[in-house]
């Protein structure tokens, strides 16, 4: 009979064997033995240990979307649901190491991996940060005439460049203090009468 909570461990597991040795360099026998279960056991939760990358991925992201959309919603106005929004990216990853690792770097090795498993996931943060940006430019607050999809990905690209480079740089400094800065930069060019 399938343990429910197995898949979560065996999940939790391939992050951090990930982050240590790098997706390509890691067997599912590291994952069964980082979980404490036999290797066979994985078999019956995923069918290779590209499943359990995208279920990783799904699961994460997934989880993030939610989180920052409940965590923004009480914020007064768009200006700041993209401070808080910026805020809540960089100290997520940072107080999720491993995790960050396996994001930033690992799952950027596989081009068939950000063409097809995470379209849906990366998608629908893009749909967050493009709604908040669609706010702002209903309340008058940003440019009636800003290109939302530009200005998200805008956005986007700049989190996850100071992200990478954090991770790449093996975290010898605080991502979160920069997430003012980031903000600030990103409002001013959106913004309609300045931030």
């Amino acid at each position: 009979m399938p343990d429910p909570d197995k898949p979560q461990q065996i999940i939790e597991a391939a992050i951090r064997v990930f982050a240590r040795t790098g997706y390509y360099n890691s067997r599912v026998s590291d994952i069964a033995r980082e979980a404490g279960i036999a290797a066979g056991t994985i078999y019956l939760y995923f069918k290779t240990k590209d499943e359990i990358l995208v279920t990783l991925f799904r699961q994460k992201m997934a989880q993030w979307v939610g989180y920052l959309r409940a965590e923004i919603a009480g914020e007064p106005d768009a200006v700041a649901k993209i401070r808080r929004l910026v805020r809540l990216h960089f100290a997520v990853l940072e107080r999720y190491p491993d995790l960050a690792e396996v994001v930033q770097v690992e799952l950027r090795q596989g081009q068939k991996f950000f063409r097809g498993a995470s379209a849906q996931e990366v998608s629908a943060y893009f749909e967050l940060i493009g709604s908040v940006l669609a706010e702002g430019i209903a309340a008058g607050r940003f440019r009636h005439d800003l290109p939302v999809k530009i200005a998200t990905k805008m956005l986007f690209g700049a989190m996850d460049q100071l992200a990478t480079s954090w991770v790449l740089g093996k975290r010898g400094y605080r991502l979160a203090d920069s997430a003012d800065e980031v903000a600030t930069i990103f409002l001013k060019g959106v913004a309609r009468d300045g931030v």
